[in-house]
């Protein structure tokens, strides 16, 4: 179940839940990206493809594949 590149997700679970699986959520961002937390507002560095906010622990995941566009960030959940 890898489609390489050219998968797209609906949600932020569905990005977490792949990463996890194919072993990349512990792996470092290539750039560390500022986000700014969907739940409580707050910015933090998203230093690996899965990261959590320090501030309300909102679960944030991209694919390495989009590692590199900070548009693909997206949010799973409060310690999903």
């Amino acid at each position: 179940m890898h489609d390489g590149c050219t998968g797209t997700f609906e949600n932020g679970k569905l990005v977490v839940d792949k990463i996890r699986m194919m072993g990349f959520n512990t792996m470092e961002m290539p750039i560390v990206v500022k986000i700014k937390c969907i739940e409580c507002g707050n910015e933090f560095e998203m230093t690996h493809l899965e990261t959590k906010c320090p501030h309300c622990n909102m679960v944030y995941g991209v694919t390495p594949c989009s590692a590199t566009n900070p548009d693909r960030i997206m949010a799973a959940g409060i310690d999903y």
